[in-house]
């Protein structure tokens, strides 16, 4: 298998554009540095090699920031922010910028590409990615490789060299600061955060301090050189992967040591947003379908009182009072946690847990009685002190693992045929109770391992999974813990080489070769982890959590559910997009309100606005049935014949209108592009009690007087427009712009290619305004939507409040219609044409029932057969505008109205079908 890539998304793009958009001004890519005096170029001749190198003033690098941020609709930043000690001293004097991406969403993709981006519109050579642990670094070495090939093909092969930091190759720093080519390195906080100090004496005390070594790339070498220096002296620019846990005072003073030109920082879970620049949250990422939707398996007691945990931990006796003091769940903003508390009678544990649903029902003190040991509530469950009631048995851990193999074993019945390998991941409280290890090394199953292979041997036995899996159970299953040195051997006593071979051959599997797990002929399927992997590591095809631990309080809640929340790939490494198939379902030890509540709550507190709807009980689901006799139904056959007939388009405009609407459009709607600036302030500077402080005097900016290298214009336009070279030298010579050129080639090259990609997707669909220009489709008469392929939809689970059930199933095809939750118009039209008797039948175009067209799939909502004179057949598509209720096409978006539009001539062809854009049903015969 082989991973492939869609360099096209729209967020992702935007998350780029973002970072490259903070450098506008800053002299393009071909003005290389060739001498030291340089000072408007992006890279620099330094003592040891080539250094970044930043011409833009700190003015108009917060200008481009606010810009960016007026972008996005971010709150604007009133100065280049920097780090700061817990104490409120500076840290450095490098800005810091914040990209919030939701976990799954392709974080690491977005910041390696935004280091070709750089390098291909700057020139910028020199990265330095910072981990906070072996399981990030892994991982993004893995991207490193498998997307190598992929940003090579989109960056015109140019070189680049990667690398991470080994503290026994401290030399291969030198080729860093050295090398002409992009060069990124990778390494983790703790191999340079501990820095070196010399021995001296302290004058208050009279003591010698002691001399500490510090990380190998703090000390000196005997060329009297620190191995730091290489990268101190290329300024580079510095990408921290998971900031928020790199904020101790030590971690922050040791990135300000790598003397960056700023800090580009990416997480999903940012503790500190500094110059927040672009925002994914995880309300925004589940509207767009870009993360898994959540499911939640729920293993509990069938008894509500048997869910809570209480425990009995003393009495307190007075004069004319008793009370108890127990341990019980309390609601914490850091998530739920054992306290202890004071009660006596007629307290209720639903209030004093901060309303933990598990205690809202019946669990007010009765009794207390201090002599014989217990405590009895209202709903008569008594606690007696020494039997903790509620704690989670070995009986509920092996259910939850039971719970995980079966949601397994069902999606992979449904999943594998289709390519798509599942795999399920266990979080574990201790590693012993799956892993135990010996005084000699060797290793040997903890009750976890045995209680999951024999269950998983059970239903590798069942009829309905007959043949589904082969491997033993020994096989599927395997670990990777923090304290091994690389990882785990499957269970079997190795020693010398083939312990380490074995070791490092899971280690690679797990960590590292992400595209050979997911082949359906590795049998590894089954993941336990203690810590190592629960932030950094993620797979697309993880379909199940389990977290098989007393509390789910250890791990917060968004940390569990991004292990997998990536969308599917298949076994040729596409994305899978199906929301029928991206369902991920956490196996809990709580509550399905718990877990929500809770997640709910770490939301809240990171900032985003919570919708319900993105997490559903797994047992509020609805399965969607097909009619039977469906492809005899003579209504349904008479619709299906109208409509089946696949097109083909082609594309027929003139060109000498198109060059005259984008020079147009570039001379009435381009900004004027202004040539780079430099900021001049003054300043004093007043020392007193309060501190140092800076008042502004003086500031002024003057204009970068400087002679350019011209980039090819037309060569960069036409490789972003896909336009003919002639026709882009056309559009630039009309515009009357190419002075503006001069100022600022990049700017104008971005801003031209922008306009011109608007206008020729408008003529690729309309044309230049004549009769016989524009998009045109022809019908294929030997190729047909496939009317079987309704049939691989009969039995699909979908959410309740994403379904409508259907009552008067004659008039249409299956139980329910599958609907967007948030729809109305849809809702709504779905309702009228069930009521509506002259609607003979209506279907619910599926997602495969997709028109080809110049700007990418169309797939129109209803097909329907209405009764009026003779029988009239529609399709529709249904959109709200404005507060009218009929659709204004100028308020769509551009891209939708180009694909509706091509919709509605893809059906032209179609002499028996009008093709209908609509709010309501009653609109068809307007």
């Amino acid at each position: 298998m082989k991973l492939q890539f869609d360099a096209n998304q729209d967020y992702q793009l935007e998350a780029i554009r973002a970072v490259v958009a903070l450098f506008e001004g800053q002299p393009d890519a071909s003005q290389a540095a060739v001498t030291r005096e340089d000072e408007l170029s992006s890279l620099a001749l330094s003592e040891t090699g080539i250094a970044n190198h930043r011409v833009i003033g700190d003015k108009q690098w917060l200008a481009n920031l606010n810009a960016v941020q007026k972008t996005h609709g971010l709150e604007p930043s009133g100065a280049l922010a920097t780090m700061t000690l817990d104490n409120g001293g500076p840290v450095g004097s490098f800005p810091n910028f914040t990209v919030e991406m939701e976990t799954g969403t392709g974080k690491t993709y977005v910041y390696l590409r935004t280091v070709h981006e750089l390098a291909k519109t700057y020139g910028f050579k020199k990265f330095v990615i910072v981990v906070p642990s072996v399981a990030i670094r892994e991982g993004v070495l893995s991207s490193l490789n498998i997307t190598r090939e992929h940003f090579q093909t989109l960056y015109g092969y140019e070189r680049m060299e990667f690398m991470v930091y080994d503290s026994g190759k401290v030399n291969q720093l030198r080729n860093f600061a050295l090398s002409d080519a992009i060069q990124i390195l990778v390494i983790n906080i703790d191999a340079f955060a501990k820095d070196s100090t010399d021995t001296s004496d302290d004058a208050a005390s009279g003591k010698a301090k002691k001399k500490t070594k510090g990380n190998v790339i703090n000390q000196m070498r005997e060329t009297g050189v620190k191995p730091i220096e290489f990268i101190q002296a290329a300024h580079p620019l510095v990408i921290v992967d998971e900031p928020q846990n790199l904020e101790t005072d030590i971690r922050k003073q040791a990135l300000a040591r790598l003397n960056p030109l700023c800090t580009l920082r990416y997480s999903a879970t940012h503790r500190n947003a500094y110059n927040l620049i672009y925002s994914l949250d995880p309300v925004r990422a589940y509207e767009l379908g870009l993360v898994k939707q959540i499911g939640v398996d729920s293993v509990i007691e069938l008894k509500d009182a048997n869910q809570a945990f209480i425990e009995v931990e003393g009495f307190k006796t007075g004069k004319r009072s008793v009370s108890a003091k127990i341990s019980i769940w309390v609601n914490q903003a850091q998530g739920p946690a054992k306290k202890s508390v004071t009660v006596k009678n007629g307290d209720d544990l639903y209030t004093l847990s901060n309303q933990r649903e598990i205690y809202r029902n019946g669990f007010i003190v009765n009794e207390i009685d201090a002599g014989e040991g217990f405590v009895t509530f209202a709903n008569d469950v008594r606690v007696a002190l020494g039997r903790p009631h509620g704690a989670l048995t070995d009986a509920i851990l092996r259910l939850q693992i039971e719970a995980t193999v079966r949601r397994h074993f069902e999606k992979a019945k449904k999943l594998h045929p289709m390519g798509i390998k599942v795999l399920s991941v266990f979080f574990i409280d201790r590693v012993s109770n799956y892993r135990v290890y010996g005084e000699d090394g060797a290793t040997a199953k903890g009750k976890f391992a045995t209680w999951f292979e024999e269950i998983y041997a059970q239903y590798q036995a069942k009829d309905e999974f007959s043949g589904l899996f082969s491997a033993e159970a020994s096989t599927v299953h395997n670990g990777y813990f923090s304290q091994d040195k690389r990882a785990v051997s499957p269970f079997e006593t190795l020693t010398g080489k083939t312990n380490a071979d074995a070791e490092a051959s899971a280690f690679e599997l797990i960590m590292r070769d992400k595209e050979r797990l997911l082949g359906l002929e590795e049998p590894l399927a089954f993941i336990f982890s203690h810590s190592a992997l629960r932030e950094g590591w993620d797979n697309p095809n993880v379909f199940q959590i389990c977290t098989l631990a007393e509390s789910s309080s250890e791990i917060k809640k968004r940390q569990e559910i991004g292990r997998g929340l990536r969308l599917a790939v298949n076994q040729e490494g596409e994305r899978v997009r199906d929301p029928a198939i991206n369902r991920l379902t956490v196996i809990a030890n709580e509550s399905y309100e718990d877990f929500a509540n809770q997640l709910q709550t770490e939301m809240v507190e990171a900032g985003v606005r919570f919708k319900r709807e993105m997490i559903k009980n797994e047992r509020d689901k609805v399965t969607v049935r097909l009619r039977k006799g469906f492809d005899t139904d003579p209504q349904f056959l008479a619709l299906w014949e109208q409509i089946h007939t696949r097109t083909r388009y082609s594309v027929t405009y003139k060109t000498e209108e198109l060059v005259a609407k984008a020079a147009s459009r570039i001379q009435a709607k381009m900004p004027v592009i202004e040539r780079p600036k430099v900021a001049l302030t003054r300043a004093d500077i007043a020392i007193g009690s309060g501190g140092v402080v800076g008042k502004q005097t003086g500031y002024r900016t003057q204009t970068v007087e400087a002679k350019y290298v011209m980039p090819d214009f037309v060569g960069q336009v036409q490789a972003k427009t896909g336009l003919a070279k002639s026709t882009v030298a056309n559009i630039l010579l009309e515009t009357g712009r190419l002075g503006d050129a001069v100022n600022n080639p990049q700017v104008f090259i971005d801003h031209v290619s922008e306009i011109t990609n608007a206008v020729k997707r408008e003529f690729l669909v309309y044309g230049d305004g004549s009769d016989e220009s524009g998009v045109k489709y022809v019908k294929l008469d030997d190729s047909v939507y496939e009317m079987r392929r309704f049939e691989r939809d009969d039995l699909m689970e979908v959410f309740e409040s994403n379904a409508r059930a259907v009552e008067k199933q004659e008039k249409t095809l299956f139980s329910h219609i599958v609907i967007d939750s948030n729809s109305g118009p849809e809702r709504a039209f779905a309702q009228a044409c069930e009521d509506n008797d002259d609607v003979l039948f209506y279907i619910k175009l599926p997602s495969w029932f997709r028109i080809e067209t110049p700007v990418g799939s169309y797939n129109p909502d209803w097909a329907l057969a209405y009764r009026n004179d003779k029988t009239l057949y529609f399709v529709a598509e249904t959109k709200k505008t404005g507060a009218g209720d009929h659709v204004q096409l100028d308020l769509l978006r551009p891209i939708e109205d180009l694909r509706i539009e091509c919709g509605r001539r893809h059906f032209k062809n179609f002499e028996q079908v009008q093709f209908k854009v609509l709010t309501t049903l009653t609109d068809l015969l307007v």
